[in-house]
């Protein structure tokens, strides 16, 4: 995505865009390799492109510390015992939060 239009969304879009992606490496992590790695490297895209945002500049421990725990669960080092369902709620609720807004 180009960074200018990606700066044009709040953080509650630009966190469940990144849970979208994170949906789709959880839905395609046991059924097919190379596209779970596809959307967990886009969704890495995206947690950058959403650290880089200055309007975020004060919730990048937050958004650094997901992308680190996400990466953790994927790679399945998972040394924060988290789970698809935790990841699938965690960002349900941004999703939610956008919803509300429309």
């Amino acid at each position: 995505m180009n960074q200018n239009r990606w700066q044009k969304l709040s953080l509650m879009e630009q966190m469940a865009n990144i849970g979208a992606e994170v949906g789709r490496a959880i839905n395609w992590k046991d059924k097919d390799k190379d596209m779970a790695r596809n959307a967990f490297y886009r969704a890495l895209e995206l947690f950058i492109l959403t650290k880089t945002d200055p309007k975020n500049s004060k919730r990048l421990k937050e958004i650094g510390r997901s992308q680190e725990m996400f990466g953790d669960w994927f790679l399945d080092i998972n040394q924060y015992q988290s789970t698809a369902e935790e990841w699938q709620r965690y960002f349900w609720q941004f999703n939610y939060a956008v919803r509300l807004n429309r």
